[in-house]
């Protein structure tokens, strides 16, 4: 029985059992421990079971209450789908990695310390980092590099922070520290850095295009969310996060507008997205809090849905830039249906997912009387419209005919996509099923006149806007430079700086000796 095992338990130690398993009996095993995992979180109830003493100090590793619950049960049904996407991937590598991903995300989602939360965290990184270098191109390993420099330093500023924290407070409990001090900021940092808050927020849109066909799609789900739920817990009503989710969501809707491969468009949304996210805990209300665990919640289906799609395009066609591509609708008309129901989902049109969790970050903004939060929102809610909604899907599987004449993608691949996409209208259709299992008691209704109407004005002035400057916004070859152009220029200074030195030493020791 796994009652009351955590639910990390079960993925992790699954993961040691994938390179002695073969063919189907494989492909049953990975769908096995997520399904495995899912059922136990059923009947796990809120408390603390697993504990461990160490050094004087409590690890808990299973902190169990709505909100963890609700992040659980996205993160399980999420694996299982991705699993079900990746199962004809030969490489137990990628298996391996990804189910330790999912695993050490779920050990943060259920830690109750600090310690377990740290080694979690750490776990989560180097996980995913093997899904980036699994490609195995030039592009793959530089923009791992970077990937594992950049979640290094979080790290460090984390350990920092959490050492900082210890001392002052004699304790290792993870709960409200708010913003009072060295080692909240360092915290607050190593949190941020994971959630790709700007000017931090470069590694995501570098790495993620570059990670495995599979492995973007398990990225594009935990490690930016297990961020939110992190800074739900420590840091909920902080002020400065209101501000810079709102900036987030308008910065990585503008790049994303930018760009051309299909990929890095999705990347820079999760950016955007995952402002929502960030002002709703900052914004600090009931409403603000569930409305940022209902997005994350929303999100890891319609964005792993849209990686998915991206990934079937680059796996039957070879091709990754919106240049390259064009009415694909002909050949894969199921892809091209899922694709729309995602990107109105993303959209947050009325009856699917977004329209039920994007609602309710605006509405605590307005209920709050944040003027300029609830504009920046609007205002990247039409530019998702045109960039996702519209850009993504119309160049790929409308717009000029590229003569690619692909087939649909294997079996397997089309119904992960089935099972994301029906739950992306299950939700927006019965919103009730998502408000269970929200941290706080929610009566609310998105579906009135005045909101439905609102957003649709929105939208369809977005939609003629498009068409209208349809030749205006039509993608073109090109580098967009994005923040990290200051790093790699800042970091070639400081090596050319660093060997001027070094040389000028070690010759002056050479003449003396």
């Amino acid at each position: 029985m796994t009652n009351g095992i955590p639910p990390a338990f079960i993925f992790i130690l699954g993961a040691l059992l994938v390179p002695f398993l073969r063919g189907r009996a494989k492909q049953a095993y990975l769908l096995l421990i997520p399904a495995l995992a899912f059922v136990n979180l059923l009947s796990m109830p809120e408390s603390t079971n697993w504990t461990l003493n160490f050094l004087g100090y409590e690890i808990i590793f299973d902190k169990v209450d709505k909100l963890s619950m609700a992040f659980g049960y996205i993160f399980t049904i999420v694996s299982f789908i991705a699993n079900l996407y990746a199962l004809r991937v030969k490489d137990d590598g990628q298996h391996i990695a990804a189910l330790l991903y999912a695993g050490s995300a779920l050990g943060v989602i259920f830690a109750g310390d600090m310690l377990s939360l740290f080694i979690f965290w750490e776990i989560m990184t180097i996980s995913s980092l093997y899904l980036i270098w699994a490609k195995g191109t030039e592009a793959s390993y530089t923009a791992g590099l970077r990937y594992l420099c950049v979640h290094l330093f979080g790290g460090l500023c984390l350990l920092t922070g959490i050492i900082i924290h210890v001392h002052q407070t004699g304790s290792l409990e993870f709960g409200v520290i708010g913003l009072n001090g060295l080692s909240s900021y360092l915290i607050l940092i190593g949190f941020v850095l994971n959630a790709a808050v700007p000017p931090l927020h470069a590694w995501l849109a570098d790495a993620y295009p570059e990670a495995t066909i599979t492995g973007a799609v398990f990225l594009s789900a935990f490690t930016t969310k297990t961020a939110v739920y992190v800074l739900i817990r420590a840091f909920p009503g902080a002020e400065i996060l209101v501000w810079l989710g709102g900036m987030m969501a308008i910065y990585g809707v503008i790049y994303a507008v930018l760009e051309n491969d299909i990929r890095r468009l999705l990347a820079y949304h999760i950016i955007s997205q995952v402002g929502y996210m960030v002002a709703g805990v900052g914004i600090g209300s009931m409403m603000g809090i569930n409305g940022a665990a209902a997005h994350a919640f929303s999100n890891i289906l319609y964005k792993g849905l849209l990686f998915m799609v991206a990934g079937a395009v680059i796996h039957m066609t070879g091709k990754s830039k919106l240049t390259e591509l064009g009415g694909l609708h002909k050949t894969m008309p199921l892809t091209f249906t899922l694709c729309l129901v995602a990107g109105l989902s993303i959209s947050a049109f009325p009856f699917f997912n977004g329209f039920i969790s994007k609602s309710m970050v605006v509405t605590a903004a307005a209920e709050e009387h944040l003027g300029a939060i609830w504009l920046m929102l609007m205002f990247a809610s039409s530019g998702t419209f045109l960039s996702v909604g519209l850009k993504f899907t119309y160049f790929i599987f409308l717009g000029h005919d590229s003569g690619l004449r692909p087939k649909e993608p294997p079996l397997n691949m089309l119904i992960a996509m089935g099972l994301a996409g029906f739950l992306c209208i299950f939700i927006g259709v019965y919103p009730y099923a998502l408000y269970k299992v929200l941290p706080h008691d929610i009566e609310y209704s998105m579906y009135t006149a005045e909101h439905v109407v609102l957003t649709l004005q929105i939208l369809l002035f977005t939609g003629l806007a498009f068409f209208a400057l349809l030749k205006r916004v039509k993608p073109k070859e090109g580098i967009t430079l994005d923040i990290d152009w200051f790093y790699r220029k800042g970091g070639k200074a400081l090596l050319w700086l660093a060997n001027r030195v070094i040389g000028n030493d070690r010759e002056e020791i050479i003449r003396e000796n």
